[in-house]
């Protein structure tokens, strides 16, 4: 009786148990990694897994990863899953060439204790299943803190709590395909109409004569219009075919459709398409494409979060921006963000103060670009925080700038370069009268203004600008505005091993592919700061 009751649970504690593989290399391992000439990080991590996955750390993963269930077999150890996901940053594999190389490759082999294995250790379902995890429960913002914690144990001095960091950005390109408003309406429509189909075991082409929308049968919208497209006449022409098949395929499932109540989320896709990107036309009744882009305009289909962007003038993408804030000490990277490529770089920087947060540090400097002197942290920033920046430079052809105007900050009074006193308010406009400029003597040099005086706009954190354009003028600040040369240097590393194109859709998956991205360039980091008479000692 008792052998049953310790069986019963037994079964019912499906949380994995700790993976404690060894530590020391066998002579076969030991091989391999004395023959391992560029990747070394697969070294690295074979040397390192017990200290980066330690009985803490694995118990905090099956915690929070897995729940107490009665049913199936005991998971797979997450510490040897969170390592497979790594490899797979660090390599570029997707999950089917990531299980290929657990049997072809001995380096995988080496770091997931599998030497010589002829099946994977695990299936493809498993590891969908753990991203899927770690995703869900944050735990990939875990895997980046775990870094850091790990760096704090090194040599070299990691852990304080006072923060030197650069943030900055770069262009990520969506994986969805970027179509025009035809290509989406009709993209949009095959999708609504496809759900119809599969569910009633139909072709689209029959489903979508059905529904009076043969346009839709051929595997090329524009193909089926077979239209003159350098013709302006005949691209309205198709245009109003493409929301005829938008307006019968509409009727057709409000007719409803057997058993299928819910409409496909398709049909609101091809609306929203048609709302943001057709408007009535000059001639009644006629509809046209919109002129400009709608601020949130939907530019693909499969990925609907992805946006038209651009990181200057000059470069324009769709798809998402990429946000990485490094320690300028350390060289980590302590977190990272992704918005879509339309979103103001700003709007990042709520996520990233929560991350740091977590990593109980405070900001003592921040080095930023232009793009992010709006954020919270540079709004809401503690007395403590000194901000770096290069700031706008300030012109106003051969008269006086308004760098010209000293400002009084503890009275809050404006002077102008002749003497005249004005006051002033943060985020508003100083209007000196028009008699006082009249009679003044440095007229021609400060307005040309007939009906009135000079203005003089004052930006909301202008005694920030004030303290960056302070610093510009000396060779010491300048030196100072050189050091976020080094987040630059992140970025590029981490988007070598993540690429310049998602691997995933939306932004919660590329986030997570980032974060992983971001663990890679900081196991790098770490692995530079271990003496190497201790490396050899590992590896011997």
């Amino acid at each position: 009786m008792g052998n049953v009751l310790e069986a019963k649970r037994e079964v019912g504690n499906m949380r994995p148990q700790p993976w404690c593989p060894p530590v020391e290399p066998s002579p076969a391992e030991a091989a391999v990694m004395r023959r391992v000439k560029k990747a070394k990080l697969f070294v690295f991590l074979r040397e390192r897994r017990h200290e980066i996955f330690d009985e803490g750390f694995q118990k905090e993963l099956g915690t929070r990863l897995y729940g107490e269930s009665r049913r199936g077999h005991p998971p797979v150890p997450p510490a040897k899953l969170a390592l497979a996901t790594i490899l797979q940053a660090y390599t570029g594999a997707s999950d089917e060439e990531a299980l290929e190389a657990m049997v072809m490759d001995r380096r995988w082999q080496l770091v997931l204790g599998c030497l010589d294995a002829e099946e994977p250790p695990f299936s493809k379902s498993t590891l969908v299943a753990f991203r899927k995890r770690l995703i869900e429960h944050e735990m990939d913002r875990r895997l980046v803190e775990r870094t850091v914690e790990i760096a704090a144990r090194t040599p070299r001095s990691f852990g304080h709590k006072a923060l030197r960091a650069a943030l900055d950005s770069s262009p990520l390109w969506g994986a969805g395909r970027v179509e025009d408003t035809y290509n989406l309406l009709g993209h949009a429509l095959k999708k609504a109409l496809g759900v119809i189909a599969r569910q009633q075991g139909r072709g689209l082409a029959e489903v979508a004569r059905e529904a009076g929308a043969s346009l839709l049968c051929g595997t090329s919208l524009k193909a089926a219009l077979d239209l003159d497209w350098d013709d302006p006449g005949e691209r309205a022409r198709a245009l109003v075919g493409v929301l005829d098949a938008l307006g019968a395929v509409e009727e057709y499932l409000d007719g409803g459709i057997g058993e299928q109540k819910a409409k496909p989320a398709g049909i609101e896709t091809a609306r929203r398409v048609r709302d943001q990107d057709v408007e009535e036309g000059s001639v009644e009744g006629v509809p046209v494409l919109r002129r400009g882009v709608a601020r949130e305009r939907l530019v693909s289909v499969e990925d609907p979060h992805m946006r038209h962007g651009r990181k200057s003038g000059s470069v324009r993408f769709s798809g998402y921006k990429r946000h990485v804030l490094r320690d300028l000490d350390t060289e980590l990277v302590r977190a990272v963000g992704v918005t879509p490529a339309n979103a103001p770089e700003a709007s990042v920087t709520e996520s990233i103060a929560r991350d740091l947060t977590r990593q109980e540090v405070h900001l003592q400097e921040l080095h930023i670009d232009r793009a992010y002197l709006s954020s919270e942290l540079v709004r809401e920033r503690p007395p403590e925080l000194e901000v770096y920046c290069k700031a706008w430079r300030v012109t106003n052809g051969e008269r006086f700038p308004k760098t010209e105007f000293a400002l009084d900050w503890e009275r809050s009074l404006m002077r102008c370069p002749a003497g005249a006193v004005m006051p002033f308010e943060a985020g508003g406009v100083v209007r000196f009268p028009k008699k006082t400029c009249a009679r003044c003597p440095l007229r021609e040099r400060c307005t040309k203004s007939r009906s009135g005086g000079r203005s003089v706009s004052v930006h909301p954190d202008e005694r920030l600008l004030e303290e960056l354009r302070e610093r510009q003028r000396t060779s010491a600040g300048r030196k100072k505005l050189r050091e976020r040369v080094g987040v630059e240097h992140s970025l590029a590393h981490i988007g070598h091993w993540q690429g310049d194109r998602a691997r995933y859709r939306g932004v919660r998956k590329n986030l997570f592919d980032l974060r992983r991205s971001a663990v890679v360039h900081n196991l790098h980091v770490i692995a530079r700061t271990i003496p190497a008479d201790e490396r050899k000692a590992t590896a011997a």
